[in-house]
């Protein structure tokens, strides 16, 4: 779930569109991704951006794929994410994998898969096959297709870490239409599978959950007029502040850290405690 507003993710543009976010000041670890490269999709906009600039802040060769080039180029213009390396494409598309994979040269100790869509909040019996196969492709089989692609590259270094952002709506069964609950739902089971599968040859795969966070993924939503929107909306009312897209890439870059040298399998909730309420 997230709220949409102009420059996302940015605390001025939330307050100006009137979305009630958390406050924090970040604090960039210098030298924490020297000499590593790492894969972030979606990073042309919202938690995409923000892990991408914060891990090249802190030193490391970002590879930054997105499906807007417009997005791509505002992003190496602006100085945000000092040398970074953009690849424009589709995370459907087995040709623009292969061009992602190219560009990190050789060696990848890191992937963020944070490229996803909306649904519509329809309910299951409302769900056209279109809705269905645009969620799924992206948020499920794009993290499928590029982690296959990179995973060999860990596996001849001995060593990488992935975070495979999943959502509120992977956690519950009342935080989104159908097609993106089950998407989600399947990113934690990939996440997990792969992670005791990988493990024990020195690859850390996890997961992080957002709640609310100021980012234009609602863009991709278009709320139908069926049973969904007013079944769901019930259970909003306990919603907590929006994050900003920088705290979301606080808790990604944690994971693809050394600092998270012993968590590999966790689904970690960045939702200020609305999964437990």
């Amino acid at each position: 779930m997230s709220e949409a507003v102009n420059d996302p993710g940015t605390a001025a543009a939330a307050a100006a569109a009137g979305v009630r976010i958390q406050s924090w000041d970040e604090q960039v670890v210098p030298g924490r991704f020297d000499g590593r490269t790492v894969v972030v999709t979606g990073a042309g906009s919202g938690i995409g951006r923000a892990t991408t600039s914060r891990i090249a802040r802190e030193g490391g060769r970002v590879v930054a794929a997105d499906v807007s080039a417009s997005r791509l180029d505002e992003l190496a213009a602006s100085g945000d994410a000092p040398g970074v390396v953009t690849v424009a494409g589709d995370v459907r598309e087995e040709a623009d994998i292969a061009r992602i994979v190219a560009a990190a040269d050789g060696r990848v100790d890191g992937l963020a898969n944070v490229a996803g869509v909306m649904d519509n909040m329809e309910a299951l019996h409302e769900v056209p096959d279109d809705v269905w196969e645009r969620v799924l492709s992206i948020n499920l089989d794009g993290v499928f297709r590029l982690t296959r692609a990179v995973l060999p590259l860990m596996l001849s270094a001995g060593s990488g870490a992935v975070v495979n952002v999943t959502s509120e709506a992977g956690l519950r069964g009342s935080a989104a239409g159908l097609a993106y609950t089950a998407s989600k739902h399947a990113v934690i089971g990939l996440t997990r599978n792969a992670s005791v599968t990988y493990a024990p040859l020195g690859i850390r795969v996890n997961a992080v959950a957002p709640g609310p966070v100021v980012t234009n993924i609602s863009e991709t939503m278009h709320m139908g007029a069926g049973m969904g929107p007013p079944r769901f909306g019930s259970f909003m009312g306990a919603l907590p502040p929006a994050a900003l897209a920088t705290q979301l890439a606080a808790s990604i870059t944690w994971l693809l850290s050394d600092d998270a040298t012993n968590v590999s399998g966790a689904v970690l909730p960045s939702d200020l405690g609305w999964s437990v309420q």
